[in-house]
């Protein structure tokens, strides 16, 4: 599994190892490929948009809420930054092998996140918790 990782991790910092597996697929599906690893990106992106607003404007929380929330969002787009890079190279990997493309739980569990973190959002203030 180690050895697994490594050669996963070293193909995100020289992507051009990846010429070396299998067959170059058509094109356009390499393209789409690269397509949903911004999609990804941009939802980082709006993670990390999310996690600064909560943390900028909803003052009237107490800091810690505030803060946690913030977090949660912040955390995602880590993960979701990193996911990306992950997909794109599990995916481009598959694909030049001629393989099945891999499954993943990883947009369940960023979709529950956000949608935690979204619906704590909207009780706290739809109640008007200032004090919480």
């Amino acid at each position: 599994m180690f050895t697994r990782l490594t050669e996963t991790l070293g193909l995100w910092l020289a992507p051009q190892r990846i010429r070396e597996e299998g067959s170059t697929p058509d094109y356009r599906f390499s393209l789409a490929n690269e397509r949903t690893f911004l999609a990804w990106i941009r939802t980082s992106l709006a993670l990390v948009a999310g996690g600064i607003a909560v943390d900028q404007f909803l003052t009237g929380l107490r800091w810690g809420v505030r803060t946690t929330i913030a977090i949660v969002l912040l955390a995602g787009a880590v993960l979701c930054a990193l996911r990306a890079v992950n997909h794109w190279v599990r995916c481009e990997r598959a694909m030049r092998r001629g393989e099945d493309l891999p499954a993943s739980r990883f947009p369940v569990l960023l979709a529950l996140g956000t949608a935690g973190a979204a619906l704590l959002v909207v009780v706290v203030v739809s109640m008007g918790w200032a004090g919480l």
